[in-house]
């Protein structure tokens, strides 16, 4: 039997359109949906428990987004040649979608919640990372899972002062400025992306550009809703609830909670061994035989806590730690920390502290991309790492999650905007931020401590970079906000934005942002910008107590690079038979050589520990490329000997005959006894046969002319 399908159409600001379909694939989901523009198309699935796992008091969602390598006609790499685990850039588009998403399902809602968006046809001129969270919100919005949407996400670039939605990857590699931003009708939600120092004013105008493309697309989703009928969602009850109980406790506790917050103690171990004293006083003076639901007691201190905390700064303005809402925590830096390292730095900031090094490699070192969208190799890494002790907590260490992740691309893209032309460098550079210590905007840290780090190992940067966490508290009621800079841990779970900018003392390089409130007004969004632009030029400053610029020159322990442009033709020359010479350059000289085709030139990188090795596997490979020029005077070694000269090799793989009568001024009847092989000459080239190009050399324009009389013998 023919599915029914349903489908919808929007167009994009250019013409373009896309549209969303459901009934035909995946129908056993509670809701599937097609997204397709131009070739790319996306299959988007979701399911959830209809009953919550007892004691939940959490939305349990995973959110995965896959590339199927055959949508772009591709067979993975590796030995398995199969689809495997998800990639870093598969893990940072599944949490676009998840930080757009997850705001929108009830508080209340607790059941395990799943959602699939798999790559089923590819198209560059199409990009699905922005359209990934259309397609969800779109399942979700046929399905009967309560989901208070719809929302969307595009992504707006600006090429040449023009700001396009949904650009292309060529306009996109082109763009001064990379935003994906999530939004529903109403409120923008998510923002993530990257730019070239550009200004806070650029960016509200792209934020607003995209949000108007996010209402069409939303529309489309609400028609589709009630075409598919699924405008009533199932009910569900998964928390138990005692209002009076609520509101009993909360007058017990929260003048105890608020005179602990108004304390203004600055270590975060202090505050939460005082905020948990309270809670265990009360639990410990029940009775034993209480019915009071001990459980709940915890989930509703939690509110009080998290509402206390939040009046102490709409009502007098001050924070937890005694801070102003515009002062930043101490800061203290140091660089060259680390003696092995080609680059390292310290950088502290209240709780959280980064221990950040910058590693220089060489084009072995590269990271291979293998993608169905993208492949390739990529020449600059960032690794952010979080363990368990910075947080006093024990954790194991089972590699990085996606936090982690997300939280190392974002330092990487703010940082990557500064650095000297990568295409152009023979380096490869991995920078590693270990946090030790965390509370609060652990990745603008990272982004501080990577930009010292890399000012240290002596790569020439552009400009220092910056980054700051920014947050807000509002109240709707009152129209009560407050902006607060350099948010705390604390202040990020209780606040309603965690908005982190970086970037330098032009310009902003990257952003990120989560909104967890409504109503949002684009006149608080500009305040915050520019109050979070004066906290990184404080930033600035204070890193510049430790380093201004950039060190002059590499450390003598860094790998020296230096890569020599070749004819083409010649590269087999410098590789040899089965890469014979290429290998003795490296044996002999110590030096790495990596040699690769680039158009019609050949690269030949060298890298050396120290100067001596560098000249030396210079000197062999100049030498092996250089062309012979008539005139020039060589130092050569006779390879074999015939009766009429002597072929001599007077630059590697190339001989010249020396013939007997260009040895001696005197003449020469035989070449016996003249010249034996591997005999160090002085030669020079005094011709290059034109049809031949065979080389001619002399030894004795190089010798003082005998005189007529020294030439006769005596009588």
């Amino acid at each position: 039997m023919k599915p029914t399908v349903i489908s919808k159409t929007c167009k994009l600001p250019d013409g373009r359109e896309i549209t969303i379909e459901t009934g035909k694939l995946a129908r056993q989901a509670d809701g599937s949906v097609v997204l397709r523009m131009g070739n790319t198309m996306l299959l988007a699935t979701v399911v959830a428990n209809v009953e919550h796992k007892e004691g939940a008091d959490f939305l349990p969602l995973s959110v995965d987004y896959q590339e199927k390598f055959a949508s772009t006609g591709k067979i993975p790499g590796g030995f398995l040649k199969r689809e495997g685990r998800l990639s870093d850039y598969e893990i940072l588009i599944s949490r676009l979608v998840d930080r757009a998403i997850r705001p929108l399902f009830p508080d209340d809602y607790h059941a395990e919640t799943q959602v699939n968006i798999q790559l089923i046809s590819g198209d560059h001129n199409a990009l699905p990372d922005s359209l990934a969270a259309f397609a969800a919100s779109a399942a979700l919005s046929v399905s009967d899972i309560p989901f208070q949407g719809p929302i969307s996400e595009v992504r707006v670039a600006r090429v040449d002062g023009q700001y396009i939605i949904s650009p292309t990857l060529e306009q996109k590699n082109k763009a001064d400025l990379d935003f994906i931003v999530a939004a529903s009708i109403e409120n923008i939600l998510m923002v993530e992306g990257e730019c070239k120092e550009i200004s806070e004013n650029d960016m509200l105008e792209a934020l607003k550009l995209a949000h108007e493309a996010i209402k069409a697309q939303c529309q489309l989703q609400i028609e589709l809703t009630q075409a598919v009928g699924k405008t009533q969602k199932r009910t569900y009850e998964h928390e138990v609830k005692d209002e009076n109980f609520r509101v009993e406790l909360h007058k017990l506790l929260y003048d105890k909670v608020y005179a602990v917050a108004r304390k203004q103690l600055t270590s975060k171990h202090d505050r939460s061994e005082l905020f948990g004293q309270i809670v265990e006083e009360y639990i410990g003076a029940l009775p034993e035989d209480t019915t009071v639901n001990k459980d709940l007691v915890k989930k509703y201190y939690k509110e009080i806590q998290k509402k206390a905390c939040r009046d102490l700064v709409l009502n007098e303005k001050v924070r937890l730690d005694g801070r102003k809402t515009t002062e930043i925590r101490p800061i203290w830096s140091e660089v060259d920390y680390l003696p092995s390292a080609h680059g390292s730095a310290i950088f502290t900031r209240g709780e959280t502290q980064s221990l950040t090094t910058a590693t220089l490699g060489t084009k072995l070192d590269e990271q291979m991309i293998d993608g169905a969208m993208f492949d390739g190799n990529n020449k600059f890494i960032l690794h952010y790492n979080f363990p368990g002790f910075s947080t006093g907590e024990v954790k194991p260490n089972r590699g990085p999650g996606r936090r982690e992740v997300g939280h190392g691309n974002l330092a990487m893209r703010a940082l990557k905007q500064v650095l000297p032309n990568m295409d152009e460098s023979p380096y490869t550079i991995r920078v590693v931020s270990d946090i030790l210590e965390s509370n609060g905007s652990s990745s603008m840290a990272t982004v501080c401590a990577g930009s010292l780090a890399l000012m240290d190992a002596g790569i020439q940067i552009k400009a220092p970079v910056s980054g700051i966490a920014m947050g807000m508290i509002s109240d709707s009621a009152t129209k009560k906000y407050a902006i607060l800079s350099d948010i705390l841990g604390d202040e990020d779970h209780l606040g309603d934005m965690d908005f982190k900018v970086t970037g330098t003392e032009k310009g902003i390089t990257a952003c990120q942002m989560d909104l967890k409130v409504d109503g949002l007004t684009y006149e608080v969004l500009s305040e915050a910008l520019h109050q979070a632009k004066e906290g990184r030029l404080h930033i600035l400053n204070e890193m510049k107590k430790s380093l201004t610029a950039p060190k002059p020159d590499l450390k003598p322990h860094t790998p020296r690079a230096i890569t020599i442009t070749i004819d083409k033709d010649l590269i087999g020359a410098v590789i040899g038979p089965g890469g014979k010479v290429v290998q003795d350059i490296q044996k002999t000289t110590g030096a790495t050589v990596v040699i690769e085709e680039v158009g019609n030139k050949g690269l030949v990188n060298i890298f050396a520990t120290d100067q001596t090795v560098m000249d030396a596997a210079v000197k062999r490979v100049k030498a092996i490329v250089a062309v012979p020029e008539v005139g020039e005077v060589y130092s050569g070694v006779v390879k074999s000997i015939m009766p009429f000269g002597a072929f001599v090799e007077f630059m590697p793989g190339k001989d010249g005959l020396l013939h007997i009568s260009e040895i001696k001024w005197e003449r020469l009847e035989t070449m016996d006894g003249v010249l034996q092989v591997g005999e160090e000459v002085k030669v020079k080239l005094i011709e290059v046969d034109k049809k031949t190009g065979k080389f001619r050399l002399s030894r004795k324009v190089l010798l003082p002319k005998a005189s007529k009389q020294e030439e006769t013998p005596a009588a």
